[in-house]
């Protein structure tokens, strides 16, 4: 008996120490990491300029991620020397720098999304922490929304978007970080926090390589014409961002087909380039007014440029009223480096050219020696001309009928660079596309901007394929592939034939360009029918880039034995484009 009552009495013992531990399951943590306490006096004022480092502690272990990314000191203090936690959990957050502080002035750390919960990853969303060297902390805030203008694809990989304030003053250096700076959320709200009063300039801007500071022509850009008068906070503001102008420079030159290119930006109205190298007798510079490219052709063959060897090749530019400048390349001639020609697709949409492209820049054709033949059989006459837009591009207009092959013939020694030909003949069978499998387009603009202006239909990936250019407040699409498209006008207020971008520097707006506020659904053989009001302050939802919807105003189905009936003929070849 004794011996059963300790055998039970020793099976109760074990089961005990069984259960000794941490108990299985519970309710998930869902808590952020709590601030406790820093090492900068709670008050928070008349800290020494000396001060070199703040240390902030937490009640949970803490990670920080992107914290290089997500971290944002207002005013900016340029030599950080050390940011903890970095790989390892801590319960404390340490920041050393080398700098002095200023005096009298706020300072504020933003930490936007990078403090989490190293258990649980529960984030503590824009952490500030704020102090001043001053007797007082700056109260001041502005508050307001910052969007793409232009965008039309989801913002799961938008680039960060900085908003920063720099005091006005006769000269401002805007190749510093700004003065006071601010991250906007991924929905674009932004706040600026602990402003001291005064005047400033306000710029937001895409920050694409995240060094916070804006880069003319690569980042877009958006800002207030005028000075803002700090004097009690400001809620409320909308910036839009736009394409940002680039300075005019010269980039590069380098060896290509036929010579070399030279490549620019800033879209220079004017560039001399003069050969130095003195072989380089007989050349050719073609460069069109805007264009970011210029094109030096020459026979190196002929010259003997290259051709057993690399040979170094020195210029002479200049671009606009700059400063004249030299440049040299390498230069080594291919003799495999033919011209060679391709088409752009096999099936043409009704009433559309035939685009044949070529990989040098093209001078002249003989088209009396082409032939366009209509079921491999009889000949059909055609106009033929390189592209005024495009010198790597020959258009082919011809009386395409719906259903119809073609068969069409481009002999040897045909189509001329400057000093070359296409060495060989090329065919290519097509097929006109019928009409019943396009549908139309027509929108109804109220408050019509003064000024000539582009309308443009753009993909689901945000790349343009059909463009009008009018003036009228009613604009037909008439023959558009079915599908989903975003409409954007562009308006050409200077009508100078180029929609112009921002110009930060010279506190030059963008000019007016907005996005409908929906997408559009075309439909074979429909009329679709849109109301547009450029008064209109709706902007694109979000749920409608990832599901666009067919909600157009009005729709009509064409009849299917004669479709798009007394419509005219506006086909993308005869349009006036940009």
């Amino acid at each position: 008996m004794k011996k059963l009552i300790f055998l039970f009495i020793l099976a109760l013992v074990l089961h005990s120490c069984a259960r000794v531990g941490s108990p299985v399951g519970g309710k998930k943590d869902t808590i952020a990491p709590k601030f406790l306490f820093s090492t900068i006096d709670s008050s928070r004022v008349n800290i020494p300029v000396t001060t070199k480092q703040l240390r902030l502690d937490f009640d949970k272990y803490i990670i920080l991620k992107d914290i290089s990314k997500n971290l944002v000191i207002s005013p900016p203090i340029k030599k950080i020397k050390k940011i903890l936690p970095n790989s390892l959990a801590n319960k404390f957050i340490l920041i050393q720098w080398e700098d002095s502080l200023k005096a009298n002035t706020t300072y504020n750390f933003n930490f936007g999304n990078a403090i989490t919960d190293h258990n649980e990853g529960n984030v503590l969303p824009y952490f500030n922490f704020a102090f001043s060297t001053g007797e007082k902390l700056d109260d001041l805030y502005i508050s307001g929304v910052v969007k793409d203008a232009l965008k039309v694809t989801s913002n799961k990989d938008s680039k960060p978007i900085v908003v920063g304030l720099y005091p006005e003053k006769d000269t401002m250096d805007y190749k510093q970080k700004p003065y006071y700076i601010t991250k906007a959320d991924d929905d674009g709200y932004f706040e600026l926090n602990y402003l001291s009063p005064g005047k400033y300039r306000l710029i937001s801007f895409e920050d694409d390589n995240t060094n916070s500071i804006y880069d003319a022509g690569k980042e877009k850009v958006a800002f207030l014409s005028s000075a803002i008068d700090v004097q009690k906070s400001i809620s409320g503001l909308n910036l839009n961002l736009f394409p940002s102008k680039k300075a005019v420079k010269f980039k590069e030159a380098k060896a290509t087909l036929g010579g070399v290119v030279f490549l620019f930006e800033g879209q220079p109205e004017h560039v001399a380039i003069t050969p130095i190298t003195e072989i380089l007798k007989d050349v050719k510079v073609d460069h069109k007014v805007k264009s970011d490219t210029a094109m030096v052709s020459f026979d190196a063959k002929k010259l003997n440029i290259g051709t057993e060897s690399p040979m170094s090749l020195k210029f002479a530019y200049q671009i606009n009223d700059l400063p004249k400048k030299e440049t040299s390349i390498t230069y080594k001639h291919n003799a495999k480096d033919d011209l060679t020609l391709n088409s752009e697709t096999t099936v043409l949409a009704p009433n559309e050219a035939l685009k044949i492209n070529s990989n040098y820049r093209l001078q002249s054709i003989d088209a009396s020696k082409w032939s366009l033949k209509v079921d491999s059989l009889t000949a059909q006459s055609f106009i033929a001309e390189i592209s005024k837009t495009n010198p790597y591009q020959i258009h082919i207009q011809s009386d395409f009928k719906a259903g119809k092959k073609y068969q069409l013939i481009i002999p040897k020694e045909s189509v001329f660079s400057n000093f070359q030909s296409n060495a060989k003949s090329y065919l290519w069978d097509l097929k006109a596309d019928a009409i019943e499998n396009y549908g139309q387009l027509k929108i109804n603009i109220s408050h019509l901007p003064k000024s000539s202006f582009w309308l443009k239909l753009y993909n689901d990936a945000d790349k343009e394929v059909y463009s009008v250019y009018s003036t009228s407040n009613e604009v037909k699409f008439d023959l558009v592939k079915p599908g989903n498209y975003f409409m954007k006008i562009f308006v050409d207020e200077n009508n100078n034939g180029t929609w112009d971008v921002a110009d930060f520097e010279k506190n030059k707006q963008a000019e007016f360009a907005k996005v409908f506020y929906k997408p559009v659904l075309v439909k074979a053989l429909w009329e679709i029918v849109e109301d547009w009001d450029l008064n209109d302050t709706r902007t694109l939802d979000e749920s409608a880039l990832a599901k666009p919807s067919p909600s157009s105003v009005q729709q009509k189905k064409s009849t299917p034995n004669n479709p798009m009936q007394n419509q005219p003929n506006t086909s993308r070849e005869n349009l006036k484009l940009k």
